[in-house]
């Protein structure tokens, strides 16, 4: 026997040993036929095995006196801090080591007396129990210490990216605006707002000073046969710790009924809010309380991933349900952005939420997570196709007023300018919904793929959208009564659709051809207006004998009449007409003159004769002056300008 185990004297070995001699000893004695020699040999032999016996149990007494001693002296370490209202670990290192080495001590205790059979010795029964007792007092205590650390400790961070992020104005149809917003803020996907994003970025979720107690308090606490109790803990405060910044980040617990129920100003933030707040949970707060387990648990095999695993999967689970609620309700055309961004934020997360819970109990995380993603992309292409239907149906019962551009103009093409910070995503998306389409463009730099872009499944889809658009257009010109109103109308929606593609990065999926073709098509339609307003006015102003160097006074008369009718009538009506854009309205204004005034000063020039006559109500000056009064989209009455 090697006299001691775990600290404890092992003497009940011995006893087993010399009992066992003493069994053969007098089994070999109750054999018959023994000579008078043996039995004498066996008789002594019995009886030096007593006298063995009795020197065993003598040592034996004194080692449990040890043992009691040893245990007293860890149990008055110990229970000093039950009286006492500081921490140990706020005490100084030397307390601290101080308690564990007690603490250490004790647990040895009761593993040497674990191994010994108490049942027939009363001592070593009370022993053990009493160990038992200050052990299990030692490690309710080290649960407390690590509750205050862990909480006293924590760190609070706010990654920088937090206040650099930009919130996408939503572009919501309404009938009832007549001015939508038609420069919207430049900003981009709440998925772009910060490069710092992209990677992970790894920060204390606990102080680095106080990881060496933490994990001494784990090796006691595991060594004790405490591993559960302290996974409790640990668990406990850093989950806690994990919901609270969870709300700090804004984001709550939402239930689906809460999000199917939800107003879409209310959902479109909540949208915006989780694309932000899953980056930073993930690739900033999962990974840093990974790093935490893996400092503090990881060379006890599988812990460490229980334990994060245990202390993420509630806030994991939270977002993912708002995702799928998202995904459940109804296909509006203005969720298609917000579904893009969430879509590509779960796709750029994959590889992260892959890593984190890697293990075989995570796995059901990572199967959640591209089960949804799966979910939001359907949720974007039926969100695109009721875009597209929802252009298409767009009926109006009334002409919009003065034929400017129109609300649904302003809100398909501010809607889809977007659509070139989604070009990869989109590809991918909609490479199956139009087979004539060209493989997914997979560069981000637009420049590289050029000769692509106007031919990928994303170009299709927006010509298709454009193409809707026009038809619906022309569909609500022929609600003005007016020819030439329907012209002017068309006009502006024409050149502003075409702006807005040569003006953003749209013109690289339409193509130049695109945008020189509808360039035409606005300018006829300017050309148009011209003939339909200006024909019938400038008639007044054409002679008869193109021969003669004057016409006659009374036909100078009416013929002059006719065209200040005319014309105060076309001033009256068309000054409430609106061209929006400065250019186009000038050019129109130029175009107009040059028909206009030069036809009514050539008409004057040769019948000055009959220039002093009243029924030359209007000047040439006046004319041209008036002519730059159109348009401006309030209704005006020309006066008698006849002065010279």
């Amino acid at each position: 026997m090697d006299g001691c185990r775990s600290g404890v004297p092992t003497y009940e070995g011995d006893l087993h040993v010399v009992a066992a001699a003493h069994h053969i000893v007098k089994a070999l004695g109750a054999t018959k036929n023994l000579s008078d020699d043996l039995r004498k040999i066996l008789i002594d032999l019995d009886s030096h095995l007593s006298m063995i016996t009795s020197k065993i149990d003598s040592k034996g007494g004194r080692g449990l006196v040890d043992v009691k001693e040893r245990l007293e002296q860890a149990e008055r370490k110990i229970m000093r801090w039950e009286t006492d209202p500081m921490m140990i670990w706020d005490s100084g290192p030397k307390e601290a080591s101080d308690y564990l080495e007690a603490v250490n001590e004790t647990g040895k205790l009761v593993d040497g007396l674990r191994g010994l059979s108490v049942h027939e010795n009363q001592t070593q029964k009370e022993i053990l129990n009493r160990a038992m007792n200050i052990l299990q007092m030692a490690m309710s205590r080290l649960e407390e210490e690590l509750i205050h650390i862990l909480v006293q400790h924590g760190q609070q961070f706010e990654p920088k990216h937090m206040y650099s992020r930009s919130i996408r104005k939503d572009i919501v149809y309404d009938e009832s605006f007549v001015s939508v917003e038609d420069e919207p803020t430049k900003e981009t996907s709440s998925r772009n707002c910060s490069n710092d994003e992209s990677g992970e970025c790894i920060v204390d979720l606990v102080h680095a000073d106080v990881i060496p107690d933490i994990k001494s308090i784990a090796k006691v606490m595991f060594t004790s046969n405490y591993g559960p109790e302290f996974c409790e803990a640990f668990i406990s405060v850093q989950k806690e710790a994990l919901e609270q910044y969870f709300s700090f980040l804004g984001t709550e617990n939402l239930s689906i009924e809460d999000v199917l129920k939800m107003e879409w100003t209310c959902l479109s933030s909540k949208m915006n809010k989780w694309t932000w707040s899953m980056k930073i949970i993930v690739r900033v707060y999962l990974a840093s309380e990974k790093q935490l387990c893996d400092q503090v648990l990881g060379g006890l095999g599988s812990v460490s991933s229980y334990c994060f695993l245990e202390i993420s999967k509630a806030t994991i689970l939270c977002l993912l349900n708002f995702g799928e609620a998202v995904a459940m309700g109804p296909h509006r055309p203005e969720k298609l952005l917000r579904l893009l961004d969430m879509y590509e934020t779960l796709a750029g997360l994959l590889r992260d939420i892959d890593t984190l819970f890697s293990e075989e109990a995570g796995s059901f995380i990572q199967l959640q997570f591209h089960e949804l993603l799966e979910r939001l992309g359907e949720s974007a292409i039926a969100a695109f196709e009721a875009f597209w239907v929802a252009i298409s149906s767009n009926g109006s019962l009334y002409p919009f007023a003065g034929g400017g551009v129109h609300p649904l103009n302003k809100y398909v093409m501010n809607y889809i300018r977007m659509f070139p910070e989604y070009c990869n995503t989109l590809n991918l998306l909609l490479k199956n919904q139009h087979p004539g389409a060209a493989d997914q463009v997979t560069e981000t730099d637009y420049g590289l793929d050029a000769s692509l872009l106007t031919s990928c499944p994303m170009a299709y889809h927006l010509r298709s959208i454009t193409s809707c658009l026009e038809s619906n257009l022309h569909k609500k010109s022929r609600l003005y009564k007016d020819e030439a109103l329907q012209h002017i109308f068309l006009m502006n929606n024409i050149h502003y659709l075409a702006q807005k593609v040569r003006g953003s990065e749209l013109r690289l999926f339409f193509g130049d051809e695109w945008i020189r073709k509808h360039n035409a098509i606005f300018q006829q339609h300017a050309m148009n207006y011209e003939r339909a307003t200006w024909s019938s006015v400038v008639s007044f102003l054409k002679d008869d004998n193109p021969g003669s160097s004057s016409m006659s006074k009374s036909t100078f008369k009416e013929r002059c009449k006719g065209f200040s009718v005319a014309f105060e009538e076309v001033y009256k009506t068309q000054t409430s007409w609106s061209i929006p854009d400065p250019q186009l309205r000038e050019d129109l204004q130029i175009s107009t003159s040059l028909k206009v005034v030069l036809a009514y000063r050539t008409f004057l020039g040769r019948n000055l004769a009959y220039t002093d006559d009243k029924s030359v109500k209007h000047t040439v000056e006046h004319v041209e002056n008036s002519l730059l009064d159109l348009f401006g989209g309030s209704s005006r009455s020309l006066r008698n300008s006849r002065r010279w």
